[in-house]
């Protein structure tokens, strides 16, 4: 059966989703994103890297495409970056207070420049900045804090609660060990919904799509992340060649004919297996 689409957005997460090594985008993930960019659609990447660390791995790749940086706290339109979520001052000084009790270390982000605690060696730091754009300062020097991402404490499923209690997004990744905050309800598909994209397909691979994925017309988890069963119509293993041939199929149905108009988006999926074969 061919695969129909509404859908003329597609949109990837980062990590786990098209970067494997935390560094670079597989030469075959690119070429697939690009014959869908020929069949008529548009690219948009969501992460949970600030717009700052988003650029070396697409490596000038797609310029034109929209950005969603810090699970939602960040958008760049057309080059332009800007932070549409923030945490308030009230709200950051008590989460420091949690910080504090907890002897937490973290990363936080500011619109472009960054705050770091943690150890010298922590494996986040192979994310962060990689194309030299921006500065490590004191966190009393960034303009205002648009995520904070904890990597270590004494308590993280405790510190995890306290964020949660004070009405923040909160993702504890236990694979990674650290715990990444939003301010307020800030998610990718809140930063989807506000740029008022409306049927899209996704590819997720963590907690922290949950709700991309649950809202898309077609949302494809990459690997066997758990959290995701109940809201992946599609599952492909967490390679560039599945990963990529996926994506072929989205440009080769957009290629074949206009959308479908009977599709309902947020339908009834199947968690876990391929519907929709070619």
């Amino acid at each position: 059966m061919m695969l129909s689409l509404r859908a003329r957005t597609v949109i990837f997460d980062i990590d786990g989703t098209l970067c494997f090594d935390g560094r670079t985008i597989d030469d075959r993930i690119r070429t697939a994103i690009h014959a869908c960019e020929r069949a008529g659609l548009t690219p948009v990447f969501a992460s949970a890297r600030p717009v700052r660390d988003l650029l070396p791995v697409l490596g000038g790749a797609f310029p034109a495409a929209t950005l969603i940086g810090g699970n939602g706290s960040l958008v760049s339109v057309d080059g332009q970056v800007r932070a549409r979520a923030a945490f308030d001052p009230a709200g950051f000084a008590a989460l420091m207070e949690a910080v504090a009790r907890y002897g937490a270390t973290y990363l936080a982000d500011g619109p472009w420049d960054y705050a770091y605690t943690g150890p010298a060696d922590h494996p986040i730091l192979n994310r962060v900045d990689q194309g030299r754009l921006a500065s490590r300062i004191d966190l009393a020097d960034l303009p205002e804090v648009v995520k904070f991402l904890v990597v270590g404490a004494s308590d993280m499923t405790g510190l995890a609660e306290a964020g949660r209690a004070l009405g923040l997004t909160v993702n504890h990744h236990l694979d990674e060990a650290v715990i990444d905050i939003a301010p307020g309800a800030t998610t990718k598909w809140e930063a989807v919904s506000s740029l008022g994209i409306g049927d899209y397909v996704a590819f997720g691979n963590d907690i922290n799509d949950v709700e991309l994925l649950r809202h898309a017309e077609r949302a494809v988890r990459v690997g066997a992340h758990p959290s995701l069963d109940h809201v992946a119509r599609i599952t492909v293993a967490a390679d560039p060649v599945a990963v990529a041939a996926e994506i072929s199929r989205l440009a080769r149905a957009a290629e074949s004919g206009p959308p479908a108009t009977t599709a309902t988006a947020g339908a009834a999926r199947e968690p876990g297996t391929l519907a929709d074969t070619v």
